[in-house]
């Protein structure tokens, strides 16, 4: 027995390596076998697995299947997790409010767009729609996917599905992985062959061009994009962003000159369930928090809800799977001013994100724009289709040798069935007497002799020549590229035909206009609140004790700013991204507040300024390579959660912008060692991008501090010995410090 008590032959390992290895070993399988899509097939495992599974028993032209069975199939052979989770990747491919081409063609009760669960798989049935067998699984015995052990060795199951068109893009995806997600909007198929069509026609096709294909995604359900062209475009060029989707509604005429509300279709994610429950909170709001009473802005929206409303009742059924009735208080209420505060107040009106995270065809996870991801599709599909037409080659060229074989033998036909009957050894009888190869052989003696003696040389022979035209006509294809992609164009166009038909989801950026007669905005003073670690909250009015704040442990204040409740407030990371939120989106009280991250997709970036100022602020903004311009505050809002691009840092590091005063005059520009002062005129007014040299700096060395001034500055400078001193900038001795913009400027004394 050992003395010890680890088995000898262990090494002993640093447990914090040990968990730093072990986690990013978990993280890893999360985002590649879990959570993200392929941009291949667009299926993460348990739906490829799901689908792969019934490809054997529930074909579309096969009666439906129960879901238990399938369910079994999936966890004992290809996914050895929960039954549970196997079932819910199942419902969601049968539900055609959530996938725009449904995969699995469900009977029984598959869920609701209210909410409602599906019932217990023992209860339901399925089985694979037409879309789902021809599209992904029409190719899976063709050669085209390479095929790889299960968890136990004893199956073997694809590793991708052989997709004929970018699933990816045409039903979405949504997932969470370890540091990454992914949220994919479906899309409209004629459109996605359009852009697909056209890549194939032209592979060094423009990215605008392939983003002109699409009119924006195109949801199961319907509703109204208004989103602006430039943000589409702009979210599908980067692979970020966010859509602006509107319930489609009808204006009911009733007797008597009444009117009332019907809304026909829903942005994705909300029901009618939620919209009536968000209306009656607006109606009968709760105080907040431990709060004995509401508050004034919950006052105010209530009277504004019940001077607007009379009821809200769900008309939905079978025929009208969506029919929200919303009656005006009276009718001599403004139809535009009860739209518009639905729209404003409720999810009639919300937002989708985009963000196109997935695995490329080197199964790496990462985020790429429409364009880049047709392209990468592209690329794979037309490798799919040459491994398809080669391995049809071959079987063209297996069954050509045994026709030749047989012809052979029918040359002589009585003299073969003689071999056979007489001869010891048949096989090396005949492949001496007619010049045939083993398998030729072996083919002949597989036939029984009554079928030998009546094979028709003609018939033979015309099978032959057919499979040789055919032969001709593939190695055609694959020889020209030029031929391929026009192959592959056309089974494109041919399956878009098939399955393609007309948007559901409407679009219309015109409608965007009326959100500014919404509902009047208070005007209110508040106080905006960031914390370092990026927490965000709101007092009312400006008289906030800034010393008597509480932060978490670690934390501090990185913004303190006193605004209006109607002044945007500007996040700015360090890679000179901007992001846009109201004051009102954060909470109110005496908590630590909320992440800003929940309302900007700050993908994980670190903040290092936040603005709020009136319209026609203006500010210097600046990175550490000594690189800046003045701007607006306008110039820096954003429209999307996403923010946009405004300072470009070329790999630096954005500094925090300083508001310019009607009265400042200098800008000083602070090295390491040196000091430059320059009049502000001489500052280039830009609306973003990288700006002009402000100073010219030693390589290695960064930009470390800006200010602003009129007449007088005291400014701490580097002195000797690591110690700080302060540096006066008068009348007297501004000029000795003064300079030109791009210039080194002059050497601090120690």
């Amino acid at each position: 027995m050992s003395d010890t008590l680890f088995e000898p032959d262990i090494d002993d390992v640093p447990v914090d390596a040990h968990a730093s290895q072990a986690y990013l070993t978990y993280a890893m399988s999360v985002v590649t076998s879990r959570a993200l899509p392929g941009v291949e097939d667009g299926m993460k495992p348990v739906q490829r697995r799901i689908l792969f599974s019934m490809d054997a028993f529930a074909r579309p032209d096969s009666a439906h299947k129960k879901s238990a069975r399938v369910v079994g199939d999936v966890i004992g052979k290809y996914h050895p997790h929960g039954d549970s989770s196997v079932y819910e990747a199942m419902v969601r491919l049968a539900q055609p409010f959530t996938l725009r081409y449904p995969l699995i063609d469900g009977q029984g009760n598959f869920g609701s767009m209210d909410g409602d669960n599906a019932a217990a798989m023992r209860y339901t049935e399925c089985r694979l729609t037409a879309f789902a067998r021809h599209v992904l699984l029409s190719e899976i015995n063709a050669g085209v996917v390479e095929f790889q052990p299960n968890y136990d060795g004893t199956q073997q199951e694809p590793a991708l599905l052989p997709a004929r068109l970018p699933v990816v893009l045409a039903n979405g995806a949504s997932g969470i992985a370890v540091g990454m997600a992914c949220e994919i909007p479906s899309h409209n198929l004629r459109e996605i062959g359009d852009a697909v069509c056209r890549l194939l026609d032209d592979p060094r096709l423009p990215d605008d061009d392939v983003i002109d294909c699409f009119q924006g995604p195109d949801f199961p359900n319907g509703a109204t994009l208004i989103s602006s062209r430039e943000s589409i475009v702009a979210a599908y060029r980067e692979g970020r962003g966010s859509f602006r989707l509107r319930a489609n509604h009808e204006i009911e005429a009733l007797a008597r000159g009444q009117w009332q509300i019907v809304v026909t279709a829903l942005p994705p994610g909300v029901s009618t369930g939620a919209i009536m429950s968000r209306i009656d909170d607006l109606a009968n709001p709760k105080p907040k928090g431990d709060k004995k009473k509401i508050s004034d802005e919950q006052a105010r929206t209530r009277a504004l809800a019940t001077s607007l409303i009379d009821s809200v009742r769900d008309e939905s059924d079978a025929r009208h799977p969506v029919r929200l009735v919303v009656e005006p208080k009276s009718r001599a209420v403004s139809q535009e001013d009860l739209l518009s505060f639905l729209f404003a107040y409720t999810d009639l009106e919300c937002n989708h994100s985009l963000n196109l995270t997935v695995l490329d065809t080197a199964r790496r996870p990462g985020q790429i724009g429409v364009p880049a991801l047709l392209r990468q599709w592209c690329t794979y599909r037309l490798g799919a289709v040459q491994r398809r037409i080669s391995a049809r080659i071959a079987d063209i060229d297996t069954r050509m040798h045994i026709l030749d074989g047989r012809l052979a033998i029918l040359l002589d036909i009585d003299r073969a069935i003689a071999i056979i009957r007489a001869a010891d050894d048949p096989k090396a009888d005949l492949m001496a007497g007619f010049g045939i190869t083993e398998r030729q052989a072996e083919d002949v003696l597989d036939i029984r002799l009554r079928q030998l003696a009546r094979l028709e040389a003609i018939k033979l022979q015309g099978e032959r020549d057919a499979l040789d035209a055919e032969r001709t006509g593939l190695l055609a294809i694959i020889g020209s590229d030029e031929a391929l992609r026009a192959f592959v164009r056309g089974e494109v166009a041919a399956d878009v035909e098939r399955f393609g038909d007309e948007r559901r989801t409407l679009v219309n950026p015109d409608a965007q206009a009326t959100r500014a007669r919404e509902v009047p905005q208070i005007d209110e003073a508040v106080t905006v609140i960031v914390s370092r670690g990026g927490f965000g909250r709101l007092r009312s009015g400006h008289d906030v004790d800034e010393a008597g704040l509480a932060w978490k442990a670690g934390d501090g204040p990185l913004a303190v700013l006193k605004c209006r409740t109607v002044w945007p407030v500007v996040l700015i990371d360090t890679e000179g991204r901007c992001y846009t939120i109201k004051p009102t989106d954060l909470p109110s009280g005496k908590g630590d507040g909320v992440p800003v991250s929940s309302l900007a997709d700050l993908a994980g970036k670190k903040l290092v300024a936040v603005l709020s100022s009136e319209p026609g602020s203006r500010y210097l903004v600046a990175s550490d390579a000594g690189y800046g311009f003045v701007c607006a505050m306008e110039d820096m809002v954003s429209r999307t959660r996403a923010g946009k691009a405004f300072l470009n840092t070329d790999g630096a590091l954005a500094l925090a912008p300083l508001r310019l005063l009607p009265t400042d005059r200098w800008v000083v520009a602070l090295g390491a060692e040196r000091l430059l002062v320059f009049p502000l005129e001489e500052m280039k007014v830009l609306g973003g991008g990288k700006g002009v040299k402000i100073m010219t700096l030693p390589e290695g060395e960064k930009l470390a501090r800006l200010e602003l001034f009129r007449d007088t500055l005291a400014l701490s400078v580097p002195g000797s010995r690591g110690r700080s001193k302060t540096l006066n900038l008068g009348e007297a001795d501004l000029m000795a410090w003064r300079g030109v913009r791009a210039t080194k400027g002059k050497k601090l004394q120690g």
